[in-house]
């Protein structure tokens, strides 16, 4: 059974349609994102698929049990807040210091257990919150822009740990996003939607289609032939961010 499914799913605000027949399913350890111009339905369907907004008509189905990770666009906290990075993994819950560890390490940012939140970098926090994710041992991540406020070296190197991370926990990945390049090196599927599923496939499939040139224009091609070749070689350095090389716009 599929982690998560969804079948003519129809999703709207006060009686007016923002997503119309939305049929997909997520199977583990695949990485499947979600591209799409702005209000083109990306964060109502991942609403509903967390159980957030409810269907006008159609389902969502959820596997028995389905634990979601959910690592959100941003995240407010309060900058004159003393709190370190280990008392925030444990907010609302204790967790054992090994797990925060594992989880931090696996995010790639075992250093950060006692830096102070509010002295992070973008990407840092952006990892921080990976971890705080994957301590609740996900079957799914969702991700929402996760990447919004990174420049592309660094969005590049978060996607590259994500797809670690998926490699050794086996779950699955549904990303929404819009650093279309990078993120469809980095997936297995993508969705198109513009009010409904516009095309969907392999990332190639989907940076040939008509309907996918006509939303984003067709630059798309030789920049992820370049990313895919890139991508087969650079599992070196995430962190150290010269390979600019590997980015193009």
């Amino acid at each position: 059974m599929s982690l998560i499914e969804t079948r003519n799913l129809t999703l709207g605000y006060r009686g007016a349609p923002v997503l119309r027949d939305v049929s997909f399913s997520i199977e583990r350890g695949e990485i499947v994102t979600i591209v799409g111009p702005n209000g083109s339905g990306k964060s109502s369907l991942l609403r509903a698929l967390i159980g957030a907004l409810a269907p006008v008509s159609g389902r969502v189905t959820r596997a028995r049990g389905l634990r979601i990770g959910y690592v959100p666009q941003k995240l407010h906290i309060d900058a004159t807040l003393p709190l370190t990075v280990h008392r925030f993994l444990n907010l609302p819950h204790r967790q054992k210091s090994d797990d925060i560890m594992a989880a931090l390490s696996r995010a790639g940012v075992p250093e950060l257990r006692d830096a102070q939140m509010a002295a992070l970098s973008g990407g840092q926090f952006q990892r921080v919150l990976l971890a705080r994710a994957l301590l609740g041992r996900p079957d799914i991540l969702i991700l929402d822009e996760a990447t919004q406020g990174l420049d592309q070296p660094g969005a590049a190197a978060f996607y590259r740990q994500i797809e670690q991370v998926r490699r050794e926990l086996n779950f699955a990945v549904l990303m929404v996003s819009h650093d279309l390049h990078v993120v469809m090196a980095a997936s297995d599927r993508v969705l198109c939607l513009n009010g409904h599923i516009c095309c969907e496939g392999t990332p190639e499939t989907v940076a040939d289609a008509p309907e996918y040139r006509a939303l984003f224009g067709d630059g798309t091609q030789g920049t992820l032939a370049l990313y895919r070749h890139q991508h087969d070689h650079a599992h070196h350095h995430d962190h150290d961010h010269d390979h600019s090389h590997e980015h193009t716009h």
